[in-house]
């Protein structure tokens, strides 16, 4: 994908986890576009361990994989952030 669309895919996927994990009101619109893209790298990352494709292209199944990466990079800060 190219810049612009990684952006763009970021932000839809940062702000639906953001609304998930009710952590909508804490960060902005370049806090759900870094919460996207980071998403999409933990989420690929995860399903080419399980032998399956990551995040290759902008459709549902790619949007559902960053999804899941993005809510578990949210889950795992959370942990980090009660524990400090």
């Amino acid at each position: 994908m190219g810049i612009l669309l990684w952006i763009i895919f970021g932000a839809l996927v940062g702000w639906v986890a953001s609304i998930i994990m009710k952590t909508n009101d804490q960060q902005g619109a370049f806090g759900d576009i870094l919460l996207g893209i980071v998403g999409a790298v933990v989420g690929g990352f995860i399903m080419n361990l399980l032998g399956q494709p990551g995040v290759n292209e902008f459709n549902l199944y790619s949007f559902i994989v960053a999804l899941i990466g993005a809510v578990i990079v949210v889950t795992v800060s959370r942990a980090f952030r009660s524990r400090v």
